[in-house]
């Protein structure tokens, strides 16, 4: 049995098109319609450059009935198991139940709330372009949908992910601010492995962790509220004090439920963690807390 591909890469065939390389294990594989959407919605983004209209995608039925089952199915698990702030930006962002919608409607939405604006990428970015980017207010998003017969659960950032997800969240005041500190983490960061390092503490608190309110844990993660199994079964995890040295150390596998998650004591406490850890994170640092752990 062959290992699932977690990505599908974008490349430029032979011809000069462009061909987002699914694997024999992708539900879309197979599909014609859908891989040729799925190419037209990567060259679309790929042909975009700085200071030009973000591109807008004429989104199918299809896509839009898909957008719509997600958004049913995880506005009740929201209100049940997500944070409030985390609520709070969902209200704020008011997106479209309806319809997906389009990057630089989001943008409009979210620049008065935060100053956040949502541009074009083809698929996965570098680490330290996507994260980087944070710095200038700015979240690099892909504009494609999973596969219709799989519409609740993808390993892929697609738009439900980077928008359900992402954009509720950057929507608030104090989510938005500790993207913008990873942003410059990422500045004073030159290692790969230190990056790395700052990436699975993203990876533990801003895609999927979680605080605790009332008494019990809510979820603040942009990888657990964009998906429907996930946000129903967080609680079931293995869930321990928020600690950012331990977070950037565990290894994590994308293709199930998570089964370690880290929970700050309340909202004061993840913003006063968080906030710390990101704004001093550097090289150094990094090489401080690698020490540490070897002892």
């Amino acid at each position: 049995m062959s290992e699932p591909q977690l990505y599908a890469p974008v490349r430029l065939d032979t011809g000069g098109q462009v061909d987002v390389v699914l694997g024999e294990n992708h539900p879309g594989f197979s599909d014609p319609a859908y891989r040729a959407r799925r190419n037209a919605l990567a060259a679309l983004a790929l042909g975009w450059r700085p200071g030009q209209p973000v591109p807008e995608p004429a989104y199918t039925e299809v896509d839009n009935a898909l957008w719509r089952q997600v958004a049913r199915e995880l506005d009740p698990l929201h209100l049940r198991h997500a944070c409030r702030a985390y609520l709070e930006g969902k209200e704020e962002l008011g997106l479209p139940r309806e319809r997906v919608p389009q990057l630089s409607e989001v943008t409009d939405r979210l620049v008065p709330a935060t100053g956040f604006t949502y541009l074009p990428v083809a698929g996965l970015a570098p680490l330290r372009d996507f994260y980087g980017a944070f710095a200038s207010s700015v979240f690099y998003s892909t504009q494609y949908l999973r596969h219709p017969s799989m519409p609740l659960y993808t390993p892929e950032p697609d738009i439900v992910h980077e928008v359900v997800g992402h954009a509720n969240q950057l929507a608030h005041p104090g989510f938005a601010g500790l993207y913008r500190l990873v942003g410059e983490a990422v500045g004073r960061t030159h290692g790969d492995e230190a990056l790395r390092f700052l990436s699975r503490v993203f990876w533990f608190s801003m895609e999927f962790g979680v605080v605790e309110e009332d008494g019990e844990p809510k979820a603040y993660g942009a990888g657990i509220l964009s998906s429907c199994g996930e946000t129903a079964a967080f609680r079931s995890a293995e869930v321990r004090p928020l600690d950012c040295a331990a977070m950037g150390t565990v290894a994590y596998d994308i293709t199930r439920y998570q089964p370690v998650l880290f929970a700050a004591r309340s909202m004061g406490h993840l913003l006063d963690a968080l906030g710390s850890f990101f704004s001093t994170f550097d090289d150094e640092m990094y090489a401080l807390l690698t020490r540490e752990a070897l002892r």
